[in-house]
C-alpha cells in the first residue's frame, strides 16, 4: 500500500510540473497573440489598396496583358505554399494545414497536375523530410514573428517559378494554404490561389457607354501604365504573402493559447483526481495500520 501511495504522489508532482509549463506557454501566447493580430490588421490596408489600384489600372480600357493576370495555358505543374509553424503546442494548427494541403494535392493530381511544394515553418519541413519528400523552397524560424524580408523572398521565388515555362521547371499556378485568424477561439485553414491573379473589372455604366466615357480612376500613373502595372503586381504578390504570414502568426498564437489553456485545465483536473486517489490510499493505509494495532492488542489480551 505504501508503494502505491508513493507512485501516486510522484505522479502528482509530475503532472503539477507539466501544468506549470503549459500555464507558462498559455501566458506567453496570450501576450503575443494581440501583437500578432495588430500587425496583421495594420498590413491589410496596404494589400487592399494595391489591389484596388491594380483593378483600376486594368479596368479602365487599358486592356493590358500581363503574365501575372492571365490564366496560363499550361498548368501541368502547380506550386503549393504551406504555411506551418516552427513550434508545437498549438493543437491541430499544423495538422489542419497539412490535411488541407493533402486534399488540394489530391484534387490537383486528379486533374493530371504535378504538385511542387514550398513550405514555411519547421513542422511542415519536418513532415516532408520524415517522408523523404523534396520541397522546392523552405523557410524556417519566422512563423511566430514574420519579417517582411522573408515574405519578399518567398514572393520573388514564387513569381520566378511562375514566370518560368513549365517545360523548364516553372509552374502555371500558385496556391497558398494558410490559417486565417477569425477570433481567439476560431482559426480557419484557408486555400487561396494567388497566381494567376483574378481581378474584377469595373463595369461600364449605360450613360458612360453612350457617351463613350468611362469613370476615371482616382490614380495617375507615371512613367507608363505598363511599367506601373508590372511593379504593382509584384508588390501585390509580396504584400499578400506578407499578410498571410502575419495572419497565420496570429492564428498560431491563438491556437497555442487555446491548446495550452485546455492542457492546463486537464492537468489540474488530473491532479485533483490523483489527490483523491492518494487520500483514499492513505486512508486505506491508516485503516490497515489500525487493524494491525487492534489485532495485536487482542492477541496480547489472550496471553
Amino acid at each position: 500500500m505504501g508503494a502505491q501511495l508513493r507512485r501516486i504522489r510522484q505522479r502528482i508532482r509530475s503532472v503539477r510540473s507539466t501544468a506549470k509549463i503549459t500555464r507558462a506557454q498559455e501566458l506567453i501566447a496570450s501576450s503575443r497573440v494581440g501583437k500578432a493580430r495588430d500587425r496583421a490588421t495594420d498590413a491589410e490596408p496596404y494589400s487592399r489598396e494595391i489591389s484596388r489600384a491594380v483593378s483600376a489600372l486594368v479596368s479602365h480600357r487599358m486592356r493590358m496583358n500581363h503574365a501575372l493576370l492571365n490564366t496560363r495555358p499550361d498548368t501541368s505543374r502547380v506550386a503549393v505554399l504551406l504555411m506551418t509553424s516552427d513550434r508545437g503546442f498549438a493543437g491541430a494548427y499544423n495538422q489542419n494545414v497539412l490535411r488541407h494541403a493533402r486534399a488540394l494535392a489530391t484534387l490537383l493530381e486528379g486533374q493530371g497536375k504535378e504538385i511542387i511544394p514550398f513550405v514555411t515553418g519547421r513542422k511542415g519541413v519536418d513532415w516532408f523530410s520524415f517522408r523523404n519528400r523534396e520541397v522546392r523552397g523552405k523557410w524556417v524560424g519566422v512563423s511566430g514573428q514574420p519579417d517582411y524580408a522573408t515574405a519578399a523572398e518567398i514572393g520573388r521565388t514564387l513569381i520566378e517559378a511562375f514566370d518560368m515555362p513549365t517545360r523548364d521547371g516553372g509552374v502555371g499556378e500558385v496556391h497558398v494554404v494558410y490559417t486565417h485568424f477569425a477570433s481567439m477561439l476560431t482559426q480557419q485553414t484557408t486555400v487561396h490561389r494567388i497566381l494567376p491573379m483574378v481581378l474584377e473589372e469595373v463595369e461600364e455604366r449605360d450613360e458612360d457607354r453612350a457617351a463613350d466615357v468611362l469613370p476615371k480612376a482616382p490614380y495617375e500613373f507615371d512613367p507608363t501604365p505598363e511599367a506601373v502595372l508590372d511593379e504593382m503586381l509584384q508588390k501585390y504578390v509580396r504584400s499578400r504573402i506578407w499578410y498571410m504570414m502575419l495572419d497565420s502568426a496570429a492564428a498560431e498564437w491563438a491556437a497555442r493559447r487555446t491548446a495550452m489553456t485546455a492542457a492546463t485545465e486537464n492537468a489540474l483536473e488530473l491532479v485533483e483526481r490523483l489527490t483523491r486517489e492518494a487520500n483514499e490510499a492513505r486512508q486505506a493505509e491508516i485503516t490497515t495500520e489500525l487493524n494491525e494495532i487492534v489485532g495485536g492488542v487482542e492477541a496480547l489480551k489472550h496471553h
